[in-house]
């Protein structure tokens, strides 16, 4: 459904004298528990107040009280995206629902199946400039997959149960339904289950056969394939079938920032990840392939590089369940559009059928690879100045804990070093804003995650300067027993933005001091302000403490943990490719590129 049609439902069935009635809030709260939902994060405000009344009274959803609506908002993205359950925010109208914005438009980039539930002014003050009034439907029409506006207490089932239906089905993603005041305190018969009514949203999950023969058969001839994975594979819950292709195939597999434990980075057929800040045998693999097999991926521009020279000698095979990401950036040879779970069990059998048993011979290619993996492993170098190596601190978070941990990520250099050198053996394990770049992501995330998988580890890595947005999670945390573990990676900077500075603006660092770290003033001092919340708080500045301390935040499970590693802010980022140029100029140092092919300008 377009996301531009916001549209109230069809009424549901006609009352029957068996159904309850019920106030417009008591059935917001008995739909939610209909569908199964046990966790809600959200904070109240008159708009909302009458569905806040029920909410007191059921047994059977845990409403975790938020600190901003923001918080809320990741929190259910982190949730979802650990568990493949859809993550449920309630906001107030106007600041209280526009405060959902950024969260709702990371989900929107992100393919995360979220509902958000808003509170609206009374119908009759509708466009008035009532107090709190906002048009949120309006607003976030651009970055929902669809917004319901409720007026009468009688729809409220059916549109919520069509919210959950839209966010979960196809591609995944937002779905808000914002309710009037006066919908929620009129009664109405509660019918269940409602009709849903959704003209013209009918999600293609089965693939034309013709189109599954066309890419068996291009794979069967091709000498130097990639599997390029994107994040569809985590939504689609392919991992288990991506595996068994790759294994027919013999392919090699790059997995994307948002494909990150899709497949096993174990797994001798994984090159790792590519893109601008990707191991060079991933963005090389991608830039001299024959055909790229390209699965749940949008030919993000962060891949890419310069698209027009991107990969130029490779015929494209993308799969989507978005018809609209076909040929949106790259023109597929074979475009496949349908559930990737069910394409690709149907693409391996075709691939079998069409070698009849002798694989491609593919082993020029994969010495070609070898050697660039042989040549250009991951590393760091340590620093000038005897402050940590960021990357040592992250490579050890991830050796502690394991493939079983969940690790959130802020936005920058903490991100990219947190995907590249923490390895990664399953989906869900690795949550991060990967297409709007949200930072203050990683903490309510993270609480999200523990709340949804609350057997596990879960990290939140962040910066000093995206841990400063959103902290005040922190406090939610302690108070509702969610222990997660904060790792600060304290460089005192907003490190991307100084490193850019540094490459390209002659080291002019233009607001980009944050005063946090070594040899500033600590405005904020990270680990009295983790005090404060409730939190057991570590400083680390030595190489020799980083294993006791994050082995003291494993250990701890009566509270959350925040850990201040005063790092470097020399460290940079690398491999890299700066943007607008070709993949092929790829920098695994500084002023360092591999001697490799003809480079275009």
């Amino acid at each position: 459904m377009p996301a531009e049609t916001a549209t109230a439902l069809p009424r549901p069935p006609a009352r029957t004298a068996s159904a309850p009635v019920l106030t417009g809030a008591q059935a917001v709260v008995r739909s939610l528990e209909l569908l199964g939902v046990t966790d809600v994060f959200g904070l109240p405000g008159g708009a909302i107040l009458p569905v806040y009344d029920p909410l007191m009274d059921t047994s059977e959803i845990r409403h975790i009280l938020v600190r901003h609506e923001q918080g809320a908002g990741h929190a259910a993205e982190g949730y979802a995206a650990a568990s493949n359950r859809i993550g449920v925010a309630i906001a107030t109208s106007g600041p209280g629902a526009t405060n959902l914005v950024t969260a709702i438009a990371d989900a929107y980039m992100d393919s995360v199946p979220l509902v958000c539930i808003t509170g609206q002014v009374f119908s009759t003050l509708m466009g008035t400039d009532a107090f709190q009034e906002a048009d949120i439907v309006g607003i976030t029409m651009p970055i929902t997959k669809h917004s319901f506006l409720v007026k009468d207490a009688e729809d409220i089932p059916g549109a919520i149960a069509a919210a959950f239906e839209v966010a979960s089905t196809g591609r995944p993603g937002p779905v808000l339904v914002d309710i009037t005041k006066d919908a929620q305190q009129a009664e109405a018969p509660f019918v269940w289950p409602p009709k849903i009514d959704l003209p013209g949203y009918r999600p293609v999950t089965k693939a034309h056969g013709k189109q599954i023969q066309a890419a068996a058969q291009l794979i069967a001839e091709a000498k130097k394939p990639v599997l390029y994975v994107g994040g569809g594979i985590i939504r689609a819950r392919a991992s288990e079938e991506l595996l068994s292709l790759a294994e027919s195939t013999g392919a090699p597999v790059v997995t994307t920032l948002m494909a990150r434990g899709a497949f096993p980075d174990s797994h001798e057929q994984h090159l790792g990840m590519p893109g601008m800040h990707g191991t060079v045998p991933a963005v090389l693999a991608l830039q001299e392939a024959d055909l790229l097999i390209t699965l749940g991926a949008r030919f993000d521009d962060r891949v890419t590089g310069k698209a027009a020279l991107f990969a130029p000698q490779a015929k494209v095979i993308h799969v989507d369940i978005d018809p609209a990401e076909i040929s949106k950036i790259r023109t597929a040879d074979v475009p496949i559009v349908g559930d990737l779970k069910d394409v690709l069990v149907d693409l391996d059998a075709a691939f079998r059928g069409a070698i009849e048993g002798a694989r491609p011979d593919i082993s020029e290619w994969w010495s070609f690879l070898d050697g660039l993996r042989s040549e250009f492993p991951l590393g760091y170098a340590p620093t000038s100045d005897g402050l940590l190596a960021p990357q040592y601190v992250i490579q050890r978070i991830g050796e502690l804990t394991g493939p079983e941990g969940v690790y959130a990520a802020g936005v920058g250099q903490h991100q990219m070093w947190a995907a590249q050198f923490i390895k990664y053996e399953r989906p869900n394990a690795w949550l991060n804003s990967g297409g709007a770049g949200t930072m203050g992501y990683a903490v309510p995330a993270a609480m999200g995650a523990k709340v949804a998988e609350p057997e596990r580890t879960v990290w939140a890595i962040d910066g000093d300067g995206c841990f400063q947005m959103t902290n005040q999670e922190l406090a939610t945390c302690a108070i509702n027993n969610i222990p997660i573990k904060v790792a600060i990676i304290n460089n005192s900077s907003l490190g991307m933005v100084r490193q850019w500075q540094t490459l390209f603006y002659d080291g002019r660092y233009s607001h980009t001091n944050l005063n946090t770290g070594h040899g500033s003033i600590r405005i904020p001092d990270f680990v009295k302000l983790a005090e404060a919340y409730g939190c057991l708080a570590i400083r680390v500045e030595k190489e020799e403490d980083v294993d006791a301390a994050i082995k003291t935040a494993l250990e701890t499970n009566d509270r959350p943990v925040v850990i201040d590693f005063v790092v470097s802010a020399d460290a940079m980022v690398w491999p890299m490719v700066p943007q607008g140029v070709s993949n092929s100029y790829v920098q695994y140092a500084r002023d360092h590129s591999p001697a490799f092919g003809e480079q275009e300008d």
